[in-house]
């Protein structure tokens, strides 16, 4: 049997430590600044959080009820919110990228300044949702129902029956 020294025999007692310590983080109570990365809520009633400031990178919040939600300046790229009750949420400041929010109930949340570059908002519905200064180049919203949204110019409001398009 070969003998393990140096580098092998440091992996071999650190991997288990960082394992746990990186599972042990999706246990954590909601609360701002909370790191909820690679961590799966999929399903959960997780009704009026503050994750202000949090790390969502990589995680799941499928079919979540997440309304009236406080998700200002959290990292959530690659966060997938697909079919979730995001009502009234707040987004503000958010980095998005690759974040997917398809069927998404997303009516008057806020996404003011957020940067939601090449996110997928596939059949959401942003009825009165607020994208004033938002990032959205290579945004998906095909079939997205953006009815009464303000757009990104914070002036225009899009005309009902704005499908896919602000109008």
């Amino acid at each position: 049997m070969p003998r393990l020294t140096g580098p092998f025999l440091l992996a071999l007692l650190i991997l288990p430590l960082l394992s746990a310590w990186a599972e042990a983080a999706c246990t954590d109570p909601p609360g701002p600044g909370v790191d909820w990365r690679r961590c799966n809520f999929d399903r959960v009633d997780l009704e009026r959080i503050n994750l202000t400031g949090g790390h969502l990178d990589d995680s799941s919040f499928i079919r979540a009820k997440l309304a009236r939600s406080t998700f200002d300046g959290v990292q959530g790229g690659r966060a997938r919110f697909l079919g979730a009750d995001l009502t009234g949420a707040s987004f503000e400041t958010a980095r998005l990228k690759f974040a997917d929010f398809s069927q998404a109930n997303l009516t008057g949340a806020s996404f003011a300044d957020a940067d939601l570059v090449d996110a997928r908002m596939v059949s959401a519905n942003l009825r009165g949702a607020d994208l004033s200064g938002a990032r959205v180049r290579d945004v998906d919203f095909y079939r997205a129902d953006l009815s009464g949204a303000t757009w990104i110019d914070g002036a225009r409001v899009c005309a009902e029956g704005s499908i896919t398009f602000c109008r």
